[in-house]
Order: C-alpha cells, then sequence, then structure tokens
C-alpha cells in the first residue's frame, strides 16, 4: 500500500517553525521579515497564487506588500520598480510573479533582482552557486521537493532517479540537488526529445514529473516500490467541480499510486512547500542582513 506524501501537512508544519522564528525575532527587537511580489495582469493562476502567499506571510508574522500592474505595463517601468525595492531596506526579498506578458523579457526581470533579495532563487548568481554547493537561495519548488523527501525519510543515496522535463524552473535545479553531495541520487534527466522515455523512466527508483503534461506518466512507465515526485499542475476543464475546473498533475494518479511506495497527490503535494520554500529564502534573507 502506497503512503501519501502530504505537502500540506510538511508546509504547515515549516511554517510554525518560521512563525517561532519570528516571535523570536520580535523578542529581541530585531527587525521582521518583509517579503514582496509584484504581479503583472491578471492571469487567474497567478492571482491565486500570489493571495496565498500573501495568506502565508500573514500565518508565520512577515509583513508582505503586493505591487500591481496592468498587462501594458513598459519593461522598463517594471525595471525600475525592481531597482526601487532593490535599494528599499525594508524589503528582506521579493518575487516578480511569471509568466510576465510576451513584451517583457522575463530574463532581463530575474537578472534585476539583487541576488541577496532574490526569494525564488531564480537569479544566475544564486543558481550558479546552488551548481557548485556554496550557500545561496534555493529555486522554491526544487527547494520544497528535497525538503519534502527529507522530511519522509526517503533514502535516495546511490538509488537512480528520473527527473522528466529540463525547465529552469524545476527540471534543471532539481537534478543538480538531488545529485549533490548529501543527497547522493544517480539523476537521468529525460524531456520531450529523449527516445525510449517508458523504458528509462520504468527503471527509477525515484521519479520527478515535472513536464507540465496531464497524465503523461502512467503505470506501465513505474517499477513496483517506486517513489513518485508529481510537480505538475494543468487546469482542466470539470463539470464536477464548482469553479468549472480542477488542477491534475503530470501522473496517472489513480493507475499509478497502486504501485507505488510513495505518491504525491495534485493539487496538496508540491504546491503548498514551493510556497513555504518562498518564506524561508526570505527568512534567510531577512537573518543574512
Amino acid at each position: 500500500m502506497y503512503k501519501l506524501i502530504d505537502g500540506k501537512r510538511i508546509a504547515s508544519e515549516i511554517k510554525k517553525e518560521i512563525a517561532d522564528e519570528v516571535t523570536k525575532l520580535k523578542s529581541a527587537g530585531k527587525k521582521i521579515p518583509h517579503l514582496a511580489a509584484i504581479l503583472v495582469g491578471n492571469d487567474g493562476s497567478s492571482e491565486t497564487y500570489v493571495a496565498y502567499k500573501v495568506k502565508d506571510c500573514e500565518e508565520v508574522g512577515f509583513k508582505s506588500t503586493l505591487i500591481r500592474f496592468d498587462n501594458e505595463i513598459a519593461e522598463t517601468v517594471l525595471l525600475d520598480k525592481i531597482a526601487e525595492l532593490n535599494n528599499d531596506p525594508d524589503i528582506d526579498g521579493f518575487i516578480v510573479q511569471l509568466p510576465l506578458p510576451d513584451h517583457i523579457s522575463e530574463y532581463k526581470v530575474i537578472e534585476a533582482i539583487d541576488p541577496r533579495k532574490d526569494s525564488d532563487g531564480f537569479h544566475p548568481v544564486n543558481i550558479g552557486k546552488m551548481v557548485i554547493g556554496l550557500p545561496g537561495y534555493l529555486p522554491a519548488t526544487p527547494y520544497g521537493i528535497i525538503e519534502l523527501i527529507k522530511r519522509y525519510n526517503i533514502e535516495t543515496s546511490g538509488k537512480s532517479c528520473v527527473v522528466i522535463g529540463r525547465s529552469n524552473i524545476v527540471g534543471k535545479p532539481v537534478s543538480i540537488l538531488l545529485a549533490r553531495k548529501g543527497t547522493d541520487a544517480t539523476v537521468t534527466v529525460v524531456h520531450s526529445r529523449t527516445k525510449e522515455i517508458q523504458r528509462i523512466v520504468s527503471q527509477a527508483d525515484i521519479i520527478i514529473a515535472a513536464m507540465g503534461s496531464p497524465g503523461f506518466v502512467t503505470a506501465e512507465m513505474v517499477k513496483i516500490g517506486a517513489v513518485v515526485i508529481d510537480v505538475g499542475t494543468t487546469r482542466v476543464s470539470s463539470p464536477d467541480t464548482k469553479s468549472g475546473f480542477k488542477l491534475v498533475g503530470d501522473v496517472d494518479f489513480q493507475n499509478v499510486a497502486p504501485k507505488c511506495s510513495y505518491i504525491t497527490p495534485v493539487p496538496g503535494g508540491v504546491g503548498p512547500m514551493t510556497r513555504v520554500s518562498l518564506l524561508q529564502n526570505t527568512l534567510s534573507a531577512s537573518k543574512n542582513r
């Protein structure tokens, strides 16, 4: 029988740990961590996600600031606002919610953020530090995945791990973190151009599915006793929900779960861990200052 990896529960535990830290900072008369978020446009998923982040800050006792711009904002105006936050002594960390409108370069925006305030962990400086094992801020979703694996005491040393997807946000960084000393997995990355994906994935002890393709991982691709971490979150229409849609992952949960030792649900698996990782990065940024 598989065990469900409850990201919601683990995130809640970590939030309590962070709240205790904030209480200690208050008692010592030290600065309370302050996380800001910039939201461009009114994408439904981004709106929901940022609203959760504001709520998370309230729960742990952080200050939070939400800055909104409409879709037509000029790239220069957004970059000016980022420079302002970089220089604001009260802001410890901030994020610019992705995706951005087509006329704004995500790379320019990410590189404009001060690496010391990079709560998302996307800046090339922080990515570089991660690659060579120096302390820095880790990309939030991979950070959350590693934390889940650790807190469920899932053995990674010497295990065969297959990461499905090679994005800069999840696939690439999580493959690096899994292979680092201390985690010690043997990692293979597969993607849309990989031949014989099914054969490669079916040999894995641990599968990280981060392709953004609903139901991509089927029962035939999973060996008995594998650990499956589903990072996918795709909105699909559903007549059974009040909103008219539901979130589905990259894994055919119903048929894959019976073969697993551990598996994450969607929603309630990796998602809450991504959000709590932002808080962890912001707390570290606040302490480092």
